[in-house]
Protein backbone atom coordinates (compact mmCIF):
# COMPACT_ATOMS: atom_id res chain seq x y z
CA UNK A 1 0.00 0.00 0.00
CA UNK A 2 2.85 2.10 0.83
CA UNK A 3 4.38 1.70 -2.54
CA UNK A 4 1.35 2.86 -4.39
CA UNK A 5 0.81 5.95 -2.21
CA UNK A 6 4.23 6.68 -3.21
CA UNK A 7 3.95 6.20 -6.59
CA UNK A 8 0.62 8.65 -6.73
CA UNK A 9 1.86 10.98 -4.25
CA UNK A 10 1.97 14.49 -6.20
CA UNK A 11 1.88 16.74 -2.28
CA UNK A 12 1.38 16.37 1.25
CA UNK A 13 -1.31 18.29 2.98
CA UNK A 14 -0.76 19.22 6.77
CA UNK A 15 -2.77 20.94 9.52
CA UNK A 16 -0.57 21.38 12.56
CA UNK A 17 -2.59 22.59 15.72
CA UNK A 18 -1.73 23.37 19.53
CA UNK A 19 -1.86 19.61 20.18
CA UNK A 20 -2.36 17.84 17.20
CA UNK A 21 -0.93 16.96 13.96
CA UNK A 22 -3.35 16.19 10.91
CA UNK A 23 -1.50 14.99 7.37
CA UNK A 24 -3.29 14.03 4.25
CA UNK A 25 -1.24 12.05 1.21
CA UNK A 26 -2.40 14.24 -1.94
CA UNK A 27 -2.57 13.33 -5.48
CA UNK A 28 -2.07 15.35 -8.56
CA UNK A 29 -5.79 15.41 -9.29
CA UNK A 30 -6.48 16.78 -5.21
CA UNK A 31 -8.04 13.47 -4.24
CA UNK A 32 -6.87 11.84 -0.89
CA UNK A 33 -4.91 8.69 -0.69
CA UNK A 34 -4.45 8.18 3.01
CA UNK A 35 -4.81 9.92 6.21
CA UNK A 36 -2.41 9.78 9.43
CA UNK A 37 -1.79 12.25 12.02
CA UNK A 38 -0.35 12.39 15.86
CA UNK A 39 -0.81 13.99 19.09
CA UNK A 40 2.61 15.90 18.67
CA UNK A 41 0.95 19.53 18.38
CA UNK A 42 2.73 22.46 18.78
CA UNK A 43 2.69 22.57 22.87
CA UNK A 44 4.65 19.13 23.02
CA UNK A 45 7.31 20.35 20.30
CA UNK A 46 10.27 22.71 20.49
CA UNK A 47 11.93 23.70 16.98
CA UNK A 48 13.95 20.49 16.25
CA UNK A 49 11.29 17.92 17.01
CA UNK A 50 9.16 19.11 14.03
CA UNK A 51 10.60 17.01 11.46
CA UNK A 52 10.86 14.24 13.24
CA UNK A 53 7.54 14.48 14.17
CA UNK A 54 6.32 15.00 10.95
CA UNK A 55 8.15 11.71 9.31
CA UNK A 56 6.50 10.00 12.00
CA UNK A 57 3.30 11.04 10.24
CA UNK A 58 3.97 10.93 6.38
CA UNK A 59 7.32 8.43 6.02
CA UNK A 60 5.58 5.82 4.87
CA UNK A 61 4.21 7.67 2.10
CA UNK A 62 7.36 9.23 0.70
CA UNK A 63 8.86 7.81 -2.94
CA UNK A 64 12.39 6.87 -2.25
CA UNK A 65 14.32 9.91 -4.44
CA UNK A 66 12.72 12.99 -5.33
CA UNK A 67 11.34 15.76 -3.16
CA UNK A 68 8.03 15.98 -1.99
CA UNK A 69 5.86 19.16 -1.12
CA UNK A 70 4.87 19.16 1.68
CA UNK A 71 2.71 22.51 2.88
CA UNK A 72 1.47 23.08 5.99
CA UNK A 73 -0.94 25.40 8.44
CA UNK A 74 -1.54 26.36 11.89
CA UNK A 75 0.65 26.05 14.83
CA UNK A 76 4.01 24.86 13.36
CA UNK A 77 4.39 28.19 11.56
CA UNK A 78 3.74 30.40 15.00
CA UNK A 79 6.51 32.12 16.61
CA UNK A 80 7.11 29.34 19.33
CA UNK A 81 6.82 26.74 16.84
CA UNK A 82 8.90 25.21 13.94
CA UNK A 83 9.69 28.58 12.16
CA UNK A 84 8.17 31.27 12.34
CA UNK A 85 5.34 32.72 9.33
CA UNK A 86 4.71 35.91 9.60
CA UNK A 87 1.65 36.91 10.37
CA UNK A 88 0.00 39.00 6.95
CA UNK A 89 -2.11 42.26 7.93
CA UNK A 90 -5.70 42.40 7.00
CA UNK A 91 -6.59 43.43 4.18
CA UNK A 92 -5.15 40.37 2.84
CA UNK A 93 -6.18 38.13 -0.26
CA UNK A 94 -6.63 34.74 0.53
CA UNK A 95 -5.34 32.85 -3.01
CA UNK A 96 -2.13 34.84 -1.83
CA UNK A 97 -1.32 33.29 1.89
CA UNK A 98 1.44 31.35 -0.28
CA UNK A 99 3.43 34.43 -0.77
CA UNK A 100 3.86 34.83 2.85
CA UNK A 101 4.90 31.25 3.26
CA UNK A 102 8.42 30.37 5.00
CA UNK A 103 10.38 27.56 4.28
CA UNK A 104 12.13 25.73 7.31
CA UNK A 105 15.52 23.65 7.29
CA UNK A 106 15.34 19.91 6.69
CA UNK A 107 17.59 16.86 7.09
CA UNK A 108 15.75 14.80 5.13
CA UNK A 109 15.99 15.77 1.40
CA UNK A 110 12.54 14.22 0.23
CA UNK A 111 10.89 17.09 2.17
CA UNK A 112 10.06 20.56 0.65
CA UNK A 113 8.37 21.68 3.67
CA UNK A 114 6.68 25.21 3.16
CA UNK A 115 4.60 26.79 6.10
CA UNK A 116 1.83 29.26 5.51
CA UNK A 117 1.29 32.56 7.57
CA UNK A 118 -1.42 33.49 9.65
CA UNK A 119 -3.41 37.37 9.69
CA UNK A 120 -3.03 39.57 11.63
CA UNK A 121 -5.25 43.02 12.38
CA UNK A 122 -4.35 46.37 14.19
CA UNK A 123 -6.65 48.51 15.82
CA UNK A 124 -8.13 51.29 13.55
CA UNK A 125 -10.19 53.43 16.03
CA UNK A 126 -12.78 52.54 13.56
CA UNK A 127 -14.33 49.26 14.99
CA UNK A 128 -11.26 47.04 14.53
CA UNK A 129 -9.52 45.63 17.58
CA UNK A 130 -6.40 43.97 17.45
CA UNK A 131 -6.21 40.04 16.26
CA UNK A 132 -5.11 37.45 15.04
CA UNK A 133 -5.59 33.82 13.63
CA UNK A 134 -3.79 30.95 12.55
CA UNK A 135 -4.83 27.80 10.92
CA UNK A 136 -8.48 29.41 10.13
CA UNK A 137 -7.03 31.35 7.25
CA UNK A 138 -6.48 28.60 5.67
CA UNK A 139 -9.51 27.19 6.01
CA UNK A 140 -11.39 30.57 4.75
CA UNK A 141 -9.02 29.36 1.59
CA UNK A 142 -10.57 26.61 1.42
CA UNK A 143 -14.22 28.61 1.01
CA UNK A 144 -12.86 31.12 -1.65
CA UNK A 145 -11.10 28.15 -3.33
CA UNK A 146 -14.39 26.66 -3.63
CA UNK A 147 -16.27 29.92 -4.58
CA UNK A 148 -13.76 32.39 -6.16
CA UNK A 149 -14.30 35.89 -5.15
CA UNK A 150 -16.82 35.26 -2.08
CA UNK A 151 -17.84 38.10 -0.38
CA UNK A 152 -19.99 37.80 2.93
CA UNK A 153 -19.45 36.62 6.69
CA UNK A 154 -17.94 33.57 7.65
CA UNK A 155 -17.66 31.78 11.26
CA UNK A 156 -15.47 29.22 12.41
CA UNK A 157 -16.56 28.08 15.80
CA UNK A 158 -13.88 26.57 18.11
CA UNK A 159 -12.19 26.89 20.99
CA UNK A 160 -11.88 30.38 19.71
CA UNK A 161 -14.29 31.23 17.21
CA UNK A 162 -13.30 33.60 14.57
CA UNK A 163 -15.97 35.91 12.41
CA UNK A 164 -14.19 37.19 9.08
CA UNK A 165 -16.21 39.65 7.03
CA UNK A 166 -14.56 38.23 3.20
CA UNK A 167 -14.71 40.51 0.19
CA UNK A 168 -14.19 39.61 -3.66
CA UNK A 169 -12.06 36.95 -2.06
CA UNK A 170 -10.01 38.76 0.41
CA UNK A 171 -10.18 39.14 4.31
CA UNK A 172 -11.04 42.49 4.98
CA UNK A 173 -11.49 42.35 8.82
CA UNK A 174 -12.17 39.61 11.76
CA UNK A 175 -12.97 39.34 15.56
CA UNK A 176 -12.24 36.00 17.77
CA UNK A 177 -14.61 35.10 20.70
CA UNK A 178 -13.37 32.97 23.48
CA UNK A 179 -16.56 31.18 23.45
CA UNK A 180 -15.46 27.55 23.39
CA UNK A 181 -12.52 27.88 26.12
CA UNK A 182 -14.94 29.95 28.54
CA UNK A 183 -17.78 27.03 28.00
CA UNK A 184 -15.29 24.72 28.93
CA UNK A 185 -13.74 26.74 31.56
CA UNK A 186 -16.71 27.11 33.10
CA UNK A 187 -17.72 23.62 32.70
CA UNK A 188 -14.40 22.30 33.77
CA UNK A 189 -13.12 24.56 36.65
CA UNK A 190 -15.69 26.74 38.29
CA UNK A 191 -18.79 25.88 40.73
CA UNK A 192 -20.78 24.53 38.02
CA UNK A 193 -18.54 21.26 36.88
CA UNK A 194 -20.89 19.88 39.91
CA UNK A 195 -23.84 20.33 37.91
CA UNK A 196 -23.08 20.13 33.81
CA UNK A 197 -21.95 17.81 31.44
CA UNK A 198 -21.66 18.25 27.53
CA UNK A 199 -24.31 14.96 26.27
CA UNK A 200 -25.08 16.72 23.14
CA UNK A 201 -28.38 18.37 22.50
CA UNK A 202 -30.41 15.36 21.36
CA UNK A 203 -31.12 14.20 24.81
CA UNK A 204 -34.51 14.99 25.99
CA UNK A 205 -34.70 18.64 26.85
CA UNK A 206 -31.59 19.39 25.96
CA UNK A 207 -32.53 21.26 22.36
CA UNK A 208 -35.02 23.36 23.91
CA UNK A 209 -32.83 24.34 27.11
CA UNK A 210 -29.86 25.59 24.44
CA UNK A 211 -32.37 27.49 22.10
CA UNK A 212 -33.69 28.94 25.35
CA UNK A 213 -30.78 30.51 26.36
CA UNK A 214 -29.09 31.42 23.41
CA UNK A 215 -32.11 33.91 23.24
CA UNK A 216 -32.33 35.31 26.65
CA UNK A 217 -28.49 35.61 26.43
CA UNK A 218 -28.70 37.78 23.38
CA UNK A 219 -31.75 39.62 24.30
CA UNK A 220 -30.42 40.89 27.80
CA UNK A 221 -26.21 40.14 27.62
CA UNK A 222 -25.78 41.84 30.70
CA UNK A 223 -27.45 38.83 33.23
CA UNK A 224 -25.20 36.81 31.82
CA UNK A 225 -23.06 36.34 35.18
CA UNK A 226 -26.18 35.93 37.21
CA UNK A 227 -27.50 33.36 34.65
CA UNK A 228 -24.64 30.81 35.13
CA UNK A 229 -24.80 31.44 39.29
CA UNK A 230 -28.36 30.57 38.39
CA UNK A 231 -27.53 27.10 36.69
CA UNK A 232 -26.00 25.79 39.89
CA UNK A 233 -29.30 27.00 41.93
CA UNK A 234 -30.92 25.31 39.74
CA UNK A 235 -29.70 22.03 39.80
CA UNK A 236 -29.92 22.21 43.79
CA UNK A 237 -33.27 23.36 43.88
CA UNK A 238 -35.23 22.51 40.72
CA UNK A 239 -37.56 19.44 41.35
CA UNK A 240 -39.14 19.29 37.69
CA UNK A 241 -35.70 18.67 36.34
CA UNK A 242 -34.83 15.02 35.58
CA UNK A 243 -32.28 13.43 37.99
CA UNK A 244 -28.68 12.43 37.36
CA UNK A 245 -27.00 12.12 33.64
CA UNK A 246 -30.14 13.61 32.00
CA UNK A 247 -30.41 16.68 34.66
CA UNK A 248 -26.61 17.88 33.63
CA UNK A 249 -27.01 17.25 30.14
CA UNK A 250 -30.16 19.76 30.19
CA UNK A 251 -27.86 22.15 32.16
CA UNK A 252 -24.61 21.79 30.29
CA UNK A 253 -27.13 22.35 26.81
CA UNK A 254 -27.87 25.83 28.79
CA UNK A 255 -24.65 26.85 29.79
CA UNK A 256 -23.88 26.61 25.90
CA UNK A 257 -26.66 28.66 24.61
CA UNK A 258 -25.99 31.12 26.94
CA UNK A 259 -22.19 31.11 26.02
CA UNK A 260 -22.96 30.86 22.49
CA UNK A 261 -26.07 33.60 23.11
CA UNK A 262 -23.42 36.07 24.41
CA UNK A 263 -21.12 36.10 21.57
CA UNK A 264 -23.74 36.36 19.19
CA UNK A 265 -25.44 39.26 21.18
CA UNK A 266 -21.68 40.94 20.75
CA UNK A 267 -22.47 40.33 17.06
CA UNK A 268 -26.51 41.50 16.81
CA UNK A 269 -25.19 44.82 14.88
CA UNK A 270 -23.18 42.48 12.02
CA UNK A 271 -25.96 39.94 11.69
CA UNK A 272 -27.84 40.77 7.91
CA UNK A 273 -29.99 38.88 6.34
CA UNK A 274 -26.91 36.68 4.05
CA UNK A 275 -26.72 33.52 5.64
CA UNK A 276 -23.49 32.87 7.94
CA UNK A 277 -21.71 30.71 6.17
CA UNK A 278 -20.03 28.12 8.93
CA UNK A 279 -16.81 26.56 8.52
CA UNK A 280 -16.20 23.53 10.94
CA UNK A 281 -16.57 20.12 12.52
CA UNK A 282 -20.58 18.63 11.80
CA UNK A 283 -21.61 18.73 16.00
CA UNK A 284 -20.40 22.37 16.45
CA UNK A 285 -21.39 23.72 12.99
CA UNK A 286 -24.78 22.69 13.73
CA UNK A 287 -24.98 23.82 16.98
CA UNK A 288 -24.05 27.10 15.99
CA UNK A 289 -26.49 26.82 13.14
CA UNK A 290 -29.20 26.52 15.46
CA UNK A 291 -28.11 29.12 17.30
CA UNK A 292 -28.58 31.30 14.69
CA UNK A 293 -31.72 30.08 13.81
CA UNK A 294 -33.28 30.92 17.06
CA UNK A 295 -32.47 34.72 16.57
CA UNK A 296 -33.47 34.30 13.15
CA UNK A 297 -31.02 34.09 10.64
CA UNK A 298 -29.81 31.76 8.33
CA UNK A 299 -26.69 29.76 7.89
CA UNK A 300 -25.23 27.06 5.80
CA UNK A 301 -22.16 25.06 6.60
CA UNK A 302 -18.67 23.63 4.75
CA UNK A 303 -16.93 20.66 6.25
CA UNK A 304 -13.66 22.23 8.42
CA UNK A 305 -11.55 19.06 6.68
CA UNK A 306 -12.79 19.79 3.31
CA UNK A 307 -12.24 23.69 3.79
CA UNK A 308 -8.32 23.02 5.43
CA UNK A 309 -7.98 20.62 2.01
CA UNK A 310 -9.18 23.08 -0.33
CA UNK A 311 -7.03 25.81 1.18
CA UNK A 312 -3.74 24.32 1.30
CA UNK A 313 -3.96 22.98 -2.37
CA UNK A 314 -4.95 26.44 -3.31
CA UNK A 315 -1.73 27.39 -1.33
CA UNK A 316 0.56 24.76 -3.64
CA UNK A 317 -1.18 25.40 -6.55
CA UNK A 318 0.10 29.00 -6.27
CA UNK A 319 2.53 30.22 -9.11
Amino acid sequence: MSDAIAERLAWVAVDWGSSHLRAWAMDAQGDVLARGGSDRGMLSLVPEGYEPALLEAVAGWLPAAGRVPVWVCGMAGARQGWHEAAYLPVPARLDELAHGAVAPAVRDRRLAVRLLPGLCQHADGAGRGFDVMRGEETQLAGLVAREPGFTGLVCLPGTHAKWAWLEAGGVMRFTTALSGELYQLLASRSVLRHSVADAGLDAAGCREAFVNAVREAAAAPGGFSQWLFGLRATDLLDGTLPSGAARQARLGARLSGLVIGLELAGLANELSSTPVTLVGGAALTARYALALEALGHASRRLDGDAAVLAGLGLAQAAP
